[in-house]
Parts: structure tokens; sequence; C-alpha cells
């Protein structure tokens, strides 16, 4: 059964890999690319955030959903790992984790969630049109998927997307990816160098 499973979250992962090279044009290079869109949504803390809150500082911003057995809990230990390793090198770095099933993850169960990590985790939910509208802003694929006990999962894109401070996009962080490459893929971003 666990075999099941490990091969079940690989084909995901590798589904929602394609979908996100698909949705991004083919290796289009999109250094500059503007990605993002007006909204207004809730915080984890139950405050209002919108697009200008994203403004003016580099950010990681990552799309997922707390009944996610491997690969969030993992991508947010990683994004905590690597707020502890920039020190006050990433002072200026936001992290923002917005929940692809807004029909579960409410306000209260985000921040629940979220309080394994590092507290600059932010997570974000909401009304799910207003999610839909910022996943697809971002270029984000993600469905529901029905399991034979009545349950569901969410099959969703598992890279962490490195936003600059002007909101154009840097690059992204694939599931898995070597922590020193990521890492310097976020020193880089800090930098304000790609």
């Amino acid at each position: 059964m666990k075999s099941v499973r490990i091969v079940l979250w690989a084909a995901v992962v590798v589904a929602a890999g394609i979908a996100t090279w698909l949705a991004l044009g083919k290796g289009t290079d999109l250094a500059a690319t503007r990605l993002g869109t007006n909204f207004e949504l809730v915080t984890d803390e139950g405050a209002k955030i919108t697009e200008k809150d994203l403004e003016g500082h580099p950010y990681l911003i990552y799309f997922g959903f707390t009944h996610c057995p491997e690969i969030c809990p993992t991508t947010l230990a990683e994004s905590s790992a690597w707020l502890e390793r920039l020190g006050d090198k990433g002072r200026d770095l936001k992290v923002y984790f917005v929940t692809v099933d807004p029909e579960r993850d409410t306000q209260e169960i985000l921040e629940s969630y979220l309080s394994s990590f590092d507290e600059r985790i932010v997570g974000i939910t909401g009304d799910l049109p207003e999610i839909d509208r910022l996943a697809k802003s971002f270029h984000i694929y993600y469905r529901k998927v029905p399991l034979d006990d009545g349950d569901y999962t969410m099959d969703h894109t598992a890279s962490v997307f490195l936003m600059r401070p002007d909101g154009s996009f840097q690059g992204t962080i694939a599931f898995g990816e070597d922590s020193d490459i990521a890492y310097g893929k976020i020193e880089k971003l800090l930098a304000g160098t790609s």
C-alpha cells in the first residue's frame, strides 16, 4: 500500500510539473513577466491581504493545502530551513502559502497548520473564486481528486515561485530540488541578480 501511495504522489508531482511547464509557455523566458492579479483574501491570522501587500519586497509563493500528506509539509519545512539559514539576510523576504483547498482550509485551520513551521510563513485563504483567480494568474495547476473512501485530495503544482520586489517572476524551486541549489536561487533573488 505504501509503494502505491509513493507511486501515486510521484505521478502527481510529475503531472503538476508538466502542467506548470505547459502553463508557463514550454520554457519561455518569463524574466520580467509579472504574475499575479488583484485579489482580496485572508491571512492565517485573519487579516485582509491584497496584491498590494506582496509589492515592494522579494517573496516566495507556494500553492498547496493542509491535508497534503507529503509535498506541502516538506516544502514548508524546507522554506522554514531556508529562512533560518538566511538569518538577517532574509529579513526582507516574505513567504506565502496559498491554499488551493479553501473548502477545508479555513483561516483557523491554516493558522493551526502553519504553527508547526517558521512564523514568518503567511498562509492565505478565502473564497474559492478569488483563490482560483490568483492561482490562474500564477499559472498554477490544481484540481480536486476524489478518493475511494469518499474523501478527496488535491492535485497541484508543486513548485515554489521566486518573485522580485516589482512583482516580476525570477524563477522556481522544484519539489525535491537540492537544498543548496534552492538556497542559491533565494540568495540571487535577494541580491537582485538572476
